[in-house]
């Protein structure tokens, strides 16, 4: 018998169990993906679809209580029929009604409607109607909604910090010192002043420790920053020419690919302070700045400045440079402000009422 005779018998091998579990991994994780997505897509439809359907019911309303005079009592009876023909279905009481109603009058173009605010939940446009008196805020607050997607307290929560009239007025030097486009960018992305109620109502008066609370409290740091801030660390060391620097916050945007030195003082703003953050800027874009990201971008957080002292100094710094003030609470000016243009929640349901009736 030879042994070393090839009969042309060819014996299949079997795959690798592992090259199986790989590919198989990476075809469920793709189709998770997927699936994740078209998710997130239908839910995303189903909820423009829905404040659409809302508008067109409140429009309706609008136009028939016009065309015949029908009072208030129509909405009750409407909210009965209605849930009496749709049991399954949710939104027909008759305060919900008059919310439709209100939606379709302070926003008449129903174009513009699918466009922005059918992006955001109900619950969310409710907040608008009843916490905003005019249409510029609204659709402010509106848009930040969808670019920071804002979960329905935190409409509420902003517009208690009045944070419309404290965005894009930090002094700064970005129009000199960044291309048009990041500079209008980077001017909407800071504010002033920055509000850290969350640190509670003993005075902060060292350095030291609002960096700890802060640091403490980094998720609600981050949320008064706005979206796109990445934290990278606090106290960061940089050694440059065998000297140590130490930064006392480091973020990076992802939004404006930069860098973001942020340096606290406890104290009042003086022209000092500029150099010495400019020096940190220069050294992260020296050591940690890759090709591809942009100028380090510098804030400095102090407690009191006169803006045009501030305005004279920035004109010397070939850096991007924001100051901006930093308090536990609103001052009473901003919030007395705010009140005065706001009508109250009792006030808004009043006026609801009083539009559900007749003359």
């Amino acid at each position: 018998m030879d042994n070393g005779s090839d009969d042309g018998v060819i014996i299949p091998v079997a795959s690798s169990s592992l090259a199986f579990k790989s590919d198989y991994e990476s075809f469920l994780a793709d189709l998770k993906n997927r699936i994740q997505t078209a998710r997130v897509s239908i839910s995303l439809q189903a909820n423009a679809s829905l404040i659409c359907l809302y508008w067109q019911i409140g429009n309706s309303i609008l136009t028939q209580q016009k065309k015949h005079g029908w009072g208030a009592k129509v909405i009750d009876k409407l909210s009965h029929d209605l849930k009496k023909s749709f049991p399954d279905m949710q939104g027909f009481s008759p305060r919900n009604l008059k919310y439709m109603r209100r939606f379709a009058e302070i926003w008449p173009d129903l174009q513009f409607v699918q466009q922005v605010v059918a992006q955001i939940p109900w619950g969310t446009n409710i907040v608008l109607m009843q916490r905003l008196g005019s249409p510029e805020e609204r659709l402010w607050y509106a848009q930040k909604t969808i670019e920071e997607g804002w979960s329905r307290n935190i409409p509420n929560l902003m517009i208690d910090k009045n944070l419309m009239e404290r965005s894009g007025q930090e002094p700064n030097n970005f129009s000199t010192t960044l291309p048009p486009a990041d500079s209008d960018m980077a001017a909407q992305v800071f504010k002033d002043p920055y509000l850290f109620d969350f640190l509670g109502t003993d005075p902060v008066r060292r350095e030291k420790i609002l960096e700890d609370k802060l640091t403490d409290h980094i998720q609600e740091f981050l949320l008064e920053l706005g979206r796109g801030f990445a934290f990278v660390g606090r106290q960061v060391h940089l050694e440059f020419e065998d000297e140590d620097y130490y930064i006392d916050m480091l973020f990076y945007h992802l939004k404006l690919r930069c860098y973001i030195v942020i340096e606290l003082k406890a104290c009042k703003f003086d022209p000092g302070f500029l150099g010495q953050l400019s020096m940190y800027q220069n050294v992260v874009d020296a050591i940690l700045k890759e090709p591809e990201d942009k100028p380090t971008i510098g804030i400095l957080l102090v407690m009191g400045k006169n803006n045009v002292v501030v305005e004279y100094s920035l004109d010397s710094y070939k850096n991007p440079i924001g100051v901006a003030d930093w308090q536990q609470e609103l001052e009473s000016s901003l919030v007395g402000n705010l009140a005065d243009g706001l009508p109250t929640i009792e006030e808004m349901e009043n006026e609801l009422e009083k539009l559900s009736e007749t003359e």
